[in-house]
């Protein structure tokens, strides 16, 4: 599923325009993206949640010369799934097998 079809589906459940879906969606997806730049954790309940991760510089090697390289720290988003998220989706493709 894209943005442009999360949008859609937004507007058809709560009965709104498509641009007042999209307005919201960029409002909540916004909020979730400056709370992770300040390093809160985002907890949706059900859902999951999401929260930055500090990863040290590693050693690495580039993969179409075999060079060594060092690889430099960095953050990056992490996200755990929710029991109810889980337990949603196994029932589903438990469902289509």
């Amino acid at each position: 599923m894209t943005k442009t079809e999360l949008e859609a589906q937004l507007a058809v459940q709560m009965d709104i325009a498509k641009d007042d879906a999209r307005e919201l969606l960029n409002v909540v997806l916004d909020e979730i993206t400056l709370a992770l730049s300040r390093k809160h954790k985002v907890a949706l309940i059900g859902f999951g949640s999401f929260e930055m991760r500090s990863l040290a510089a590693r050693a690495g090697r580039n993969p179409q010369t075999g060079q060594p390289l060092e690889i430099p720290a960095h953050n990056t988003v992490h996200f755990r799934p929710g029991k109810a998220l889980k337990d949603a989706v196994a029932k589903k493709l438990g469902n289509e097998l």
